[in-house]
């Protein structure tokens, strides 16, 4: 059952954070699971479609570990900056080599201390993922005060992994751009926001300090081709194959064997269709991609609308695009190979 906001409330900083990955909408948390995600027994992107909300696809990761993973300041959000009423899908992630620490000053508005994010050499600590609409990070970015009180960036330290298994590379991530929000160090040292509550926290004595992340900053606004760089092929787009060129002036130099879930059958006409619903695991090829900006629109053409690009998680946790089949499988068969010349 979904569970109301008076259930998380959002004070003390950084508030109540429900026990599962949920999607928030109209002040209310719908559970999800994953394998693929899922609300009940409807999958996530037809949940979100049924809400005329975007799919997960045309979302981007954004690594939340203060407030903002609290279904009561997604509400707040909603009333005072105009989140709006689309759902807010937010995934329960561990993350190893950085940690929430409290920032060096106070908020305006009521006087609480934030957490920034700091490197943290071997600590793992649990936090959340936004699957955020670029309208949905505009929003955080007025919130965050981006380029102010803290910049957007690409996390490249320590690792981010969701509750599905999937390896969030590069992730998006405010963090701390004014001596306000940089880490605050006491003793030397910054004070990890799970050691010590708000309470004690807003009466600290310090000095703002380093965060030590690998995090370059981005500029302009996410696009959601941008994560993942690498492509799930397990037809005519594989390597030697007979759609390779497609792929092969965009490839970054690598690619390897890969497995993702699923089912592939055999269309009649010459390609496969996955069914990533499906029970069964399906090989294929995972490609590094220099550009996937430049490299999707030719490739979105060439599979047509029989198809529809999502993001898939190899066994491995590697995040990649797949085409997935959508139209009416009437007369297929289990399994497909190519044919040999």
């Amino acid at each position: 059952m979904p569970r109301p906001d008076s259930d998380f409330p959002d004070t003390p900083y950084p508030g109540a954070v429900p026990p599962t990955s949920f999607a928030h909408v109209d002040g209310m948390s719908h559970a999800l699971t994953p394998g693929p995600w899922r609300i009940g027994d409807v999958p996530l992107d037809d949940w979100l479609a049924a809400r005329g909300a975007a799919p997960a696809a045309e979302r981007v990761p954004v690594l939340a570990y203060g407030s903002n993973r609290c279904p009561g300041k997604i509400s707040w959000l909603r009333a005072e900056l105009g989140l709006g009423d689309d759902p807010v899908v937010v995934l329960r992630a561990r993350t190893t080599g950085v940690a929430a620490v409290w920032a060096a000053g106070h908020r305006a508005r009521d006087g609480q201390r934030p957490a920034t994010l700091a490197a943290a050499p071997g600590i793992e600590e649990e936090h959340a993922v936004w699957l955020a609409t670029p309208e949905q990070v505009a929003v955080l970015d007025r919130c965050e005060g981006r380029d102010e009180r803290f910049r957007l960036a690409r996390l490249r330290t320590g690792t981010v992994l969701t509750e599905d298994g999937a390896r969030i590379d590069g992730a998006w991530v405010y963090v701390g751009h004014s001596p306000a929000r940089a880490p605050l160090h006491v003793d030397g040292r910054p004070v990890r926001c799970v050691v010590m509550p708000q309470a004690a926290a807003r009466d600290l004595v310090g000095e703002p300090g380093a965060d030590g992340l690998d995090a370059p900053t981005v500029v302009g606004p996410p696009h959601p081709d941008q994560w993942p760089t690498e492509l799930f092929a397990y037809g005519l787009l594989q390597p030697g194959q007979v759609s390779w060129h497609y792929v092969e002036p965009h490839a970054a130099g690598g690619h390897r064997y890969a497995t993702v879930a699923g089912a592939v059958l055999d269309t009649g006409r010459g390609y496969p269709a996955w069914l990533p619903d499906s029970v069964g695991a399906v090989p294929g090829t995972l490609i590094a991609l220099r550009d996937p900006i430049a490299a999707f629109p030719a490739m979105d053409a060439y599979e047509g609308p029989e198809y529809r690009r999502i993001r898939t998680v190899t066994t491995d946790g590697t995040v990649g695009w797949a085409y997935a089949w959508r139209a009416p499988t009437d007369g297929f068969r289990p399994g497909w190979a190519p044919a040999v010349s």
